[in-house]
């Protein structure tokens, strides 16, 4: 990812490429985790239907003992599709929101313009996949304890949610969803930002003249860039996530759901459980999307080197 303008190429869908690999990737390795998490966080401790856990620690094993590896992959297909989807549009857009800017501007963004590009990315990419995650969240979300007839995959999902509740369901928590859209605004322009400072610092202690800056940066520096932007990120806009995740579980047996809609959730959570229940599985979310963002980003870097030189040879 670079601070110039991109160059416009014959090939446009290289970022697409790079971004949907890199999702795949993230989603296979830590996907345990976002079940977890998951779980967490609608577990308010006023219903009996969901399994009540220690620690994070204690998730793992105990799904594991009672569940197996389908319960730790729970959902893991409408998760690896939604990521992938996801990360593939998100930088396709970026990127063509930056291209456009940068046509209006002298060709060098300012952290302002990486933010408006990242926020345009993140809602166009929330309005095509919300149906996919709203699916992923209940199939995490089944459990031995579920008094309801389970779904038996990804396809079932859908065809009982649109027969029982109608196809608005599938859009259940697009609102914290939309609000969401902050997360990777905040995270793509802590990276760009820190990108650059990497570079120049790099740049003034290397010896030789490098007309290519990408190539001062190494995995580790991906890594750290990742990592770093990423917690910003996750502590600035952790609460949408569980608005989100409790608008999307599955009604009871008579068809109500739990919550009505947003602001039924803030109220609720702040009455019965107060700050902390916004941040409910926070330390899973953590454990996951910390590595899980250098895998991203390491991967989609590396992906698109291997790219460019055939892009050129087009």
């Amino acid at each position: 990812m670079s601070t110039e303008a991109p160059k416009p190429h014959k090939w446009q869908w290289e970022n697409a490429t790079a971004g949907a690999a890199a999702g795949f990737a993230t989603v296979a390795v830590m996907y345990p985790l976002d079940v977890v998490r998951t779980r967490f966080q609608v577990n308010d401790g006023r219903v009996s239907h969901l399994p009540s856990y220690k620690n994070t620690a204690h998730a793992v094993f105990t799904i594991a003992r009672s569940e197996g590896l389908r319960g730790l992959y729970a959902g893991f297909l409408p998760g690896t599709l939604g990521s992938t989807i996801s990360w593939g549009l998100y930088f396709f857009f970026y990127d063509k929101a930056k291209q456009r800017y940068a046509r209006n501007g002298e060709g060098k963004l300012s952290p302002g313009l990486h933010l408006a590009s990242a926020a345009e990315a993140g809602g166009l990419v929330c309005l095509c996949t919300n149906p996919v995650w709203l699916v992923k969240t209940r199939l995490q979300l089944q459990s031995p304890l579920h008094q309801t007839r389970p779904y038996s995959g990804l396809y079932d999902a859908f065809r009982t949610i649109t027969r029982e509740e109608g196809f608005s369901a599938l859009y259940r928590g697009i609102v914290p969803g939309l609000f969401l859209v902050s997360h990777g605004a905040i995270q793509f322009t802590a990276y760009e930002e820190l990108r650059k400072v990497i570079i120049d610092f790099k740049s003034k202690r290397s010896t030789f003249h490098n007309d290519n800056p990408d190539k001062l940066l190494n995995s580790l520096d991906y890594a750290v860039l990742g990592a770093t932007s990423k917690l910003a990120a996750i502590l600035l806009t952790y609460p949408f996530q569980v608005m989100r995740s409790r608008l999307q579980q599955r009604p009871s047996g008579d068809g109500v759901p739990r919550y009505m809609d947003t602001w039924h959730v803030v109220k609720e959570t702040a009455r019965f459980e107060g700050i902390r229940g916004f941040y409910k599985g926070i330390t899973a979310n953590l454990l996951k999307n910390a590595p899980a963002s250098s895998i991203t980003f390491i991967v989609y870097e590396n992906v698109l080197k291997l790219l460019k030189p055939t892009i050129r040879n087009d």
